[in-house]
């Protein structure tokens, strides 16, 4: 990587065609901290080191992303308080981070979470304990607060805009008799195989595993499903929760991304649920500080893991502290390593042979998000009305959501849109995804992300004032054919003094999968 080059172009103003001249568009690279990142990898951090400082504790937590932060909660709850989290970058919270763009709250990363089913009970319980949601009559009600406004979600399609994101407008009538039998075929797998969420409470039936086995695109091909929009509309799915597309991801991945929750519903389709969402304008950042606040001095961010080791007395963590410049050994009872299995591969010393298979098998997506301050509302093409989520039919990227929109507030003024775009491999991208992440400067995916959005929104050029972007070079596990058999999925995963807990031993990268783990580990 050549990172004098690359941070020399981590940030600037940049004049866009199409401008006012005088006017220029702020922003840069946020959020995350790359050559932190890299610094073990490229031999800046030496993990045979001497510490300069040894302390002690009960447990130490190596990572914090969801699964550290819902492990702490769990230590919490149990009665455990001598413990410490240590987080590499300068906030908690993995890929549920949020920021702040010219003083309006916006997602970094994941920016709502489905209301959960009954198999995530520990997501139900922390919703519960949240106030999020309560018992009324012998019922659970969600606060409408928290609730995805209406309306949800719209597609830019054939130049306007059209309510929900499966495209129906002007089709024929063969694309939506290929929708109708699609909605049936997943009904049908529904009642035959349980995909669950957490997938670690789903039974590895032999059909489940056939369908690990096979690319969600070959099956397709298998069952006749050939329409051009209905594949660009599964396709899109698998980017969006797995940021792969449909020949990279296995058929169980493909059609759990339905058959988990409500289905795929046809257009017509009297019994048509559309999922409600918890969301708010940092996305599931305002989760993760709930999470966070509590632990107090506890949290340690700007803390590089670099070596985990089993000893003879219990576990030994060293960890570089950024702010101080110094090597620091914890010594504990033992240790939940709630770090990406790649990384926990790397600095956890002999490691066990199920960190080492999951650590060689599992493939990550690399992602961008950016937030892109707009000074008043942008004028709208025809159609359905602005939504939270805003798609734009056959584009690299997957839309934009509206920091704005749950706000009760209905004055326009400024806002923030949050635009997301994945780069695992797909029709779109090869498999230099992380290389294009690592080495384009930050006006390459201004420039991107502008083209696109003003198809739908030309006068975004002269209304955009600040583009900050968040890079993910492992941003999410990849559900790629065969991953489901080889790590299984298991409950837990434990070796000696050390519980291993993260969505990538799911091969699924949600919430729910990473607080589960996290909390049973604990």
């Amino acid at each position: 990587m050549k990172r004098r080059a690359f941070l020399g172009a981590a940030a600037g103003t940049a004049v866009l065609a199409g401008c006012t001249p005088d006017r220029q568009i702020e922003g840069g690279f946020t959020g995350i901290d790359v050559a932190r990142g890299h610094a073990l990898r490229d031999g800046a951090l030496q993990p045979d080191r001497a510490p300069d400082v040894t302390r002690r504790t009960q447990v130490v937590i190596a990572g914090g992303g969801i699964a550290g932060l819902a492990a702490a909660r769990a230590l919490r709850l149990a009665g455990v308080d001598d413990f410490v989290l240590l987080e590499l970058e300068d906030s908690a919270g993995g890929n549920s981070r949020g920021g702040v763009v010219n003083g309006i709250a916006c997602p970094l990363g994941a920016h709502y979470l489905p209301l959960p089913g009954n198999d995530a009970h520990e997501v139900q319980d922390l919703l519960e304990e949240l106030g999020l949601r309560r018992r009324v009559a012998g019922r659970w009600e969600y606060d409408e607060r928290h609730l995805c406004h209406s309306p949800q979600e719209r597609l830019y399609f054939r130049g306007e805009w059209q309510d929900g994101l499966l495209p129906v407008q002007g089709v024929g009538e063969t694309t939506l008799a290929q929708y109708r039998l699609f909605s049936q075929r997943v009904e049908a797998l529904r009642r035959e195989v349980r995909f669950v969420i957490p997938t670690l409470r789903a039974q590895t039936a032999p059909q489940l595993l056939s369908l690990d086995a096979l690319p969600f695109q070959a099956w397709l091909d298998r069952e006749g499903f050939t329409d051009a929009h209905l594949r660009w509309y599964l396709d899109y799915c698998c980017r969006d929760d797995y940021g792969a597309g449909m020949a990279h991801v296995s058929a169980w991945a493909g059609l759990h991304y339905f058959a988990s929750r409500h289905g795929f519903h046809a257009p017509g389709d009297d019994n048509a649920e559309r999922d409600a969402v918890l969301t708010w304008p940092e996305g599931n950042a305002w989760l993760m500080r709930r999470l966070a606040d509590p632990l107090g001095e506890r949290l340690k961010t700007g803390h590089v893991v670099t070596r985990i080791a089993e000893t003879r007395d219990g576990v030994a963590v060293d960890a570089f502290d950024v702010a101080t410049r110094s090597r620091i050994r914890w010594q504990a009872e033992r240790c939940i390593v709630t770090l990406p299995v790649f990384i926990a591969a790397r600095v956890v010393e002999n490691p066990p042979n199920v960190l080492k298979h999951a650590g060689s098998l599992i493939r990550h997506s690399p992602w961008l998000v950016a937030n892109i301050h707009v000074r008043e509302p942008l004028a709208d093409r025809p159609g359905a009305a602005p939504s939270w989520d805003n798609v734009l039919y056959g584009t690299r990227g997957l839309g934009y959501v509206d920091a704005r929109h749950q706000t009760l507030d209905p004055t326009p003024r400024a806002t923030v849109l949050s635009w997301y775009r994945p780069l695992g491999p797909s029709a779109f991208d090869g498999d230099d995804g992380r290389r294009q992440l690592q080495d384009r400067p930050w006006t390459g995916w201004r420039d991107d992300l502008i083209a696109e959005l003003s198809v739908p929104h030309p006068d975004l050029p002269a209304l955009a004032t600040r583009i900050d972007i968040t890079r993910y070079g492992h941003a999410m596990a990849i559900p790629a054919p065969g991953l489901l058999r080889q790590i299984g999925a298991p409950e837990r995963v434990r070796a000696g003094r050390l519980a291993f807990a993260h969505a990538d031993w799911s091969g699924y990268s949600i919430f729910e999968e990473a607080f589960t783990r996290g909390h049973l580990a604990a």
